[in-house]
């Protein structure tokens, strides 16, 4: 069966949604008073990326940081802005390059290779979005930050970004893993596709 556009497009919409809900303060954890909360926000990117490849996790990983931009803004810089929001949501969608490589996994029922490359491929989402954050972060503090302060700019949003997203990628990747284990029929678009479950090599 191929896959559907129109299939493409729901799905992207509902993810994205989810994403953007998932992502407000009463649905995540604070961390700092400035903003960065640990969320489940990434999931739905994920889901996408490893489902759909990078069309999926990149497209939804855009709408969600523009969705996040509109319902729960924290604006102080054009280019903070950027960084914080569009750019820092899309990369995540970069996970879809382990895509067929999860899919192959399941189909041989290898799951010690799901679990790396499903892990892998969130980790490099994760670290993509935590490098635009980070970068964000220098322009956020250097614009702010009075004189005075202890510590450099750099380790001061390396500390405030690493706080929130190391633990938000552990969540993630476990939500994604046990997911997509129960139930790998998920990771394919085609409907006849067999209901295989991963199992120990």
């Amino acid at each position: 069966m191929k896959r559907s556009p129109i299939l493409f497009l729901v799905e992207v919409a509902l993810f994205s949604a989810l994403g953007a809900v998932l992502s407000l303060p009463y649905l995540s954890i604070p961390l700092w008073l400035q903003g960065g909360s640990i969320s489940f926000a990434m999931v739905p990117i994920l889901f996408m990326a490893f489902r759909w490849g990078l069309k999926g996790g990149l497209l939804s990983g855009l709408l969600i940081g523009f969705f996040n931009s509109v319902l729960d803004p924290f604006i102080v810089h054009p280019v903070q802005y950027v960084l914080d929001y569009p750019v820092a949501f899309f990369v995540v969608g970069f996970a879809g390059i382990f895509s067929s490589a999860v899919k192959n996994a399941v189909t041989n029922g290898n799951v010690k290779r799901f679990t790396m490359y499903l892990t892998l491929g969130a980790f490099v989402g994760c670290t993509l979005r935590f490098l635009s954050h980070f970068a964000s972060g220098i322009i956020f503090i250097d614009y702010f930050m009075p004189d005075g302060v202890p510590g450099s700019v750099w380790m001061y949003s390396l500390t405030y970004n690493i706080g929130y997203m190391l633990p938000s990628f552990i969540i993630s990747a476990i939500v994604l893993s046990i997911l997509l284990y129960k139930q790998p029929r998920f990771l394919h678009v085609e409907s006849k596709h067999a209901n295989r479950t991963v199992h120990s090599n």
